[in-house]
């Protein structure tokens, strides 16, 4: 039960991510689960493990983890897509 709780709170903080940036993560439910993964490890190793955890994750660093991995994505999309 505490992958999939984990696999909740990755995918809710990748969408969340992608909402503030109002850009989209591609592969929909996937793309957000590991932008909150890959994200999650991001944040906690600029910021360390600061704030309240919910499902494994330090939920500020996550979040901004995974904002700045999907600004980093976007841009390389856009650089890839001219």
């Amino acid at each position: 039960m505490g992958f999939i709780w984990s696999l909740i709170i990755g995918g809710l903080i990748g969408w969340a991510a992608g909402a503030i940036t109002g850009k989209g993560v591609p592969f929909g439910i996937i793309g957000n689960i590991i932008a909150g993964f890959v994200g999650a490890s991001l944040g906690t190793a600029i910021l360390g493990d600061i704030g309240p955890e919910l499902g494994g994750f330090a939920i500020f660093p996550a979040l901004v983890g995974a904002i700045i991995l999907i600004l980093i994505v976007s841009f390389v999309l856009r650089l890839v897509k001219k």
